[in-house]
């Protein structure tokens, strides 16, 4: 048996040209426009004994059913595994008006193995504040799984059945205004953040609105450009002037950076990738595995009682094959450098090294970034 050491994946991705265009409203975020996070403490009943078996989920629905119907029950004496403690999530967006309906996660805490069949009871959902802005309402889970156990222990289960959604299973009860135009003096702006900040993009922003509304755009910083509202752009027409200058497409800078995951054999280059002029020694290991069975027959004298034995024989051997000392022109594009690694047959193991060689000897134009 015979195989080489490439025991990687490797995915080089190749940009058409150095830059690529991309509307402005999908590279920024627009400053005070974002959800906020909501989260509560809820029960669920109705589990076919898939429920909690601890005692906190017991002295919960006590407490709820002392707190809704006025009887009191000792937490023992109330049964186990058809209720669970859950937490609920959800994620009350820029735009949630009072009387909305938002979505929400059900999360198992306990030790139920699972929430099918269960019923999630009228849950508050709090904002960091401590306030309440929602509230989930009494509705079934649906979890797209199952789980089968067996008599003798074995079990199956498809996908997570501990965890729940349900879509519009909550009410906004409060609204998180979002004001996304600054007033400054008597000037009013609209701020557009980078999600990946760079001067190049930036100004290129500024230069795309400026066509369209001279005098109106100044860079900030690297991530931060800000747009000055038109005096005869009314409140009402607010939304409009976002929509105009968000939906101009303007060019994005690339990086020159290479991603490197040795633990995958993946790596991930950018179009502005290059490298100077060099030479490149490529060679890889080859692995020989010699499998083999003999018969053992005792034959020499004072082996009486020896029986004859089929005995497995193995054998190693690794050598190195010759490598090739390749010259690489100076190249520009990523698709040129891939075609020149290419050319000497490295492995994704070779190209990881490849790259960190020509990094350290400054040939290699760009950012190393190992994950």
């Amino acid at each position: 048996m015979r195989f080489r050491l490439n025991t990687f994946l490797f995915f080089l991705v190749c940009a058409v040209g150095v830059s690529s265009g991309a509307r402005i409203k999908d590279i920024v975020e627009i400053q005070g426009v974002r959800g906020n996070p909501l989260m509560g403490t809820g029960l669920v009943v109705g589990l076919n004994a898939t429920g909690d078996t601890a005692v906190p989920s017991r002295q919960m629905l006590s407490s709820l059913l002392q707190r809704e119907g006025g009887m009191t029950f000792s937490p023992s004496t109330l049964g186990s595994g058809s209720i669970a403690v859950v937490i609920v999530t959800a994620e009350l967006g820029p735009w949630d008006r009072v009387g909305s309906r938002i979505d929400i996660n059900v999360s198992a805490v306990g030790d139920a193995t699972s929430l099918q069949g269960g019923v999630l009871l009228a849950t508050e959902l709090k904002g960091l504040d401590g306030l309440v802005y929602a509230v989930a309402r009494t509705a079934s889970i649906s979890t797209a799984s199952w789980t089968v156990e067996g008599k003798t222990g074995s079990k199956a289960a498809k996908n997570h059945p501990t965890v729940g959604r349900i879509p519009g299973g909550a009410y906004v009860e409060k609204e998180e205004l979002s004001n996304f135009i600054e007033t400054v003096g008597q000037q009013r702006y609209i701020t557009l953040n980078l999600r990946d900040s760079d001067f190049t993009t930036a100004e290129r922003i500024r230069k795309v609105v400026e066509i369209v509304y001279p005098g109106s755009t100044f860079v900030a910083d690297a991530g931060t450009i800000k747009v000055r509202i038109p005096p005869g752009v009314g409140r009402a027409d607010a939304a409009g002037f976002v929509d105009h200058i968000t939906s101009l497409d303007v060019e994005v800078d690339m990086p020159a950076i290479v991603v490197i995951n040795e633990r995958t054999g993946t790596i991930v280059a950018g179009g502005h990738v290059g490298i100077s002029e060099t030479a490149v020694a490529q060679g890889s290991l080859v692995v020989k595995i010699k499998e083999q069975k003999f018969v053992s027959q005792p034959i020499a004298p004072f082996t009486e009682g020896a029986t004859t034995e089929v005995v497995e024989d193995s054998s190693l051997s690794v050598e190195e094959e010759q490598g090739h000392l390749i010259r690489v022109p100076r190249v520009v594009t990523v698709t040129e450098l891939a075609n020149a690694l290419n050319a000497i047959g490295a492995t994704p193991r070779d190209m990881i090294a490849i790259f960190n060689a020509l990094k350290v000897a400054g040939a290699l134009q760009a950012k190393i970034e190992m994950m």
